[in-house]
């Protein structure tokens, strides 16, 4: 059995993250998909617990995969999983050559190697941060992510929104 292990900060997951899912589910015998809180990425719209609703959701559909959170180092989680692979999606150049970097290094300390599924062209373009920005200015992303999520992001808007008027 083949497991492969694809890791993100998913804030919040878009159609982009299904779509690599799915090519890896069909791929792979099983794929776990880990949520972190990236410090790097700053304060996330959504809490660990929020996010890993939302991705059991979006991969309901899946019957070869499953969710997690981790608050560790990757190949850490990969280890502990017992992952033969760690799957990274990849949109354009400039993620490939991040990507490559850290799936190297990650290969020297654990040996713990990296396959890349590129996104198909429709996708590209996507990035979570831009879907917050467009979500909290109003716009509409509905068609960039699972409606479920769609719903949320709505209702999280609106939380804010008020709040703000108090």
């Amino acid at each position: 059995m083949t497991k492969v292990l694809y890791p993100g900060s998913f804030d919040p997951v878009h159609n982009g993250h299904v779509e690599i899912v799915e090519t890896a589910s069909s791929l792979f015998d099983h794929v776990v998909v880990a949520t972190i809180r990236n410090p790097q990425k700053g304060r996330g719209l959504f809490d660990l617990d929020e996010r890993m609703a939302m991705l059991e959701e979006s991969f309901a559909h899946l019957s070869n995969v499953s969710v997690t959170l981790f608050s560790s180092l990757v190949v850490d989680l990969a280890t502990e999983l017992e992952a033969d692979f760690i799957v990274k999606g990849l949109r354009a150049v400039s993620d490939f050559e991040n990507e490559l970097q850290m799936a190297q290094m990650n290969n020297e300390v654990s040996g713990v190697h990296t396959l890349f599924i590129p996104s198909a062209s429709k996708y590209s373009f996507l990035a979570s941060k831009l879907i917050r920005e467009i979500a909290v200015f109003g716009g509409d992303v509905s068609g960039m992510v699972p409606p479920s999520v769609a719903s949320r992001l709505a209702e999280r808007v609106r939380e804010t929104n008020e709040e703000k008027k108090s």
